[in-house]
């Protein structure tokens, strides 16, 4: 295991919570790696209770499944999962949150949007900070989800988050042209600064089709 890294000032479980989902998500715990209480407390230095509660959290974002006598296992991400949970459930709730925020046509929202875009572009730059790119991806995404104020929504949004994230993690680091990435959000940003439903559909479901491809 790499060194523990010092204790922010956050709670002991936000703490622990915080640095396991990142070795999930970059790869570092892999899918079917176990997550041991004992050995995690012992890392850390703190004790078990904060760590149970951790690997409690990560079981309801989806980032982990307890089995009995196996203890806490990492899931994979797959591209079924994918195709047939994430992607339609991101069509229903963006699709609507894109259209109530071009409705609203607020201005402080699209310069936020602006300024994510211009961050991704940062990140895309060489050399590529593939981890920037694709928290920024999902900050877009639930900033517009956010500002359109369907409360049911966001809460949806931020069930499955953590498993959206780990799919924009996963394939940042291989795109062949991650500008590309930053191209399509700027398009979403045109499609909701025009107002034209048409358009922000359309363009809602070609960005997240993508990932229909595999």
């Amino acid at each position: 295991m790499a060194a523990s890294p010092p204790h922010p000032p956050e709670s002991r479980r936000d703490w622990i919570l915080r640095n396991l989902r990142e070795r999930i998500a970059h790869g570092e715990i892999p899918a079917g790696g176990r997550l041991v209480e004992r050995d995690i407390s012992v890392h850390y230095g703190i004790s078990r209770g904060p760590v149970r509660e951790a690997i409690m959290v990560l079981e309801q974002e989806g980032l982990v499944i307890t089995h009995p006598y196996r203890g806490a296992v990492v899931t994979e991400v797959s591209q079924k999962e994918i195709e047939e949970t994430l992607v339609p459930i991101r069509l229903v709730i963006e699709k609507a949150a894109f259209l109530s925020a071009a409705e609203a046509a607020d201005p402080r929202l699209l310069e936020a949007l602006d300024a994510i875009v211009g961050q991704m572009e940062s990140a895309a730059a060489e050399p590529l900070d593939a981890k920037a790119l694709a928290d920024l991806d999902v900050t877009f995404h639930e900033t517009v989800i956010t500002a359109a104020g369907h409360m049911q929504s966001l809460r949806i949004w931020r069930t499955i988050q953590p498993r959206v994230r780990a799919y924009f993690l996963r394939d940042a680091p291989h795109h062949e042209n991650p500008l590309g990435v930053v191209d399509q959000h700027r398009s979403l940003l045109d499609a909701l600064r025009s107002g034209d439903p048409e358009r922000i559909g359309g363009e809602i479901a070609e960005h997240i089709g993508i990932y229909l491809g595999g």
